[in-house]
Parts: C-alpha cells; sequence; structure tokens
C-alpha cells in the first residue's frame, strides 16, 4: 500500500474533523481502499512499461 500523501491527509482531516457526514470507520476504509487501488494501479503502471521496453 502506498504511504498516505498531504492531500489525503487533509482530505482526512476534512472529513472526520470539520465535516463528518458519513461514519469514521467508512472513510478510514475507503482511504484504505484507496491506497490499495493506487497501489495496484502504480503496479500494473510500472509493468506494463517494463513490458514495453523489452520488446524489440
Amino acid at each position: 500500500m502506498i504511504e498516505l500523501t498531504v492531500n489525503e491527509i487533509r482530505r482526512l482531516i476534512n472529513v472526520l474533523l470539520i465535516r463528518p457526514t458519513r461514519s469514521i470507520a467508512y472513510r478510514l476504509r475507503w482511504s484504505n481502499w484507496r491506497r490499495r487501488h493506487q497501489a495496484r494501479a502504480r503496479r500494473a503502471h510500472y509493468a506494463r512499461r517494463r513490458n514495453l521496453e523489452l520488446q524489440p
């Protein structure tokens, strides 16, 4: 999983403390899902780039 970014930390502070429209557990699960998704996308991107470089 990728590290928390400054923007993600700001967003979490905003939705958890300033405007809590949904449960804290929901927001934390969503943040966790988002970071896992970003990590998968990053790995797929690097793998695709690597495969393109290895092709003749």
